[in-house]
């Protein structure tokens, strides 16, 4: 019973995580709206700096900390690709495809779990319940 009282006040250690990610997705979400008003060659520019930068290091620590330091807005930058894409038709698996997919928040979690080692368990459901669900768990 105390348990659960202690759990409801602070929350689980999976809640506290999450809770902990919310600045990052803010921040990714607001590099993403200014992004928006950049031409596509902006993000070809972008990604092709980073490939050139991080594929010149060659400490592991530093690659890691580099990484980290650009994810925000790698991660926005995928996201507004996404947004871009909406609407186009693309081809999967030899069949036309129309894209309608742009990252929710939580899937930017997810991504940053994937990121740091860690798996992201995200159950089906509407997105505003998404959030409370995904889950983290530590590899090997």
């Amino acid at each position: 019973m105390i348990g659960y009282i202690v759990k409801k006040i602070i929350g689980s250690k999976n809640d506290r995580e999450v809770r902990r990610l919310r600045p990052l997705v803010a921040r990714i979400n607001a590099l993403e709206a200014e992004l928006q008003k950049v031409p596509d060659e902006v993000l070809r520019q972008k990604t092709t700096a980073w490939k050139e930068e991080i594929s010149k290091i060659q400490d592991n620590e530093e690659l890691a900390r580099r990484l980290n330091e650009i994810l925000p807005e790698a991660f926005a930058v995928v996201k507004n690709a996404c947004r871009r894409l909406c609407g186009t038709e693309i081809i999967v698996r030899e069949h036309p495809l129309t894209w309608e997919m742009i990252p929710f928040d939580v899937q930017l979690i997810g991504g940053y779990a994937l990121h740091s080692g860690r798996i992201s368990e995200m159950a089906t459901a509407k997105a505003k319940r998404w959030w409370r669900r995904c889950r983290f768990t530590s590899t090997p």
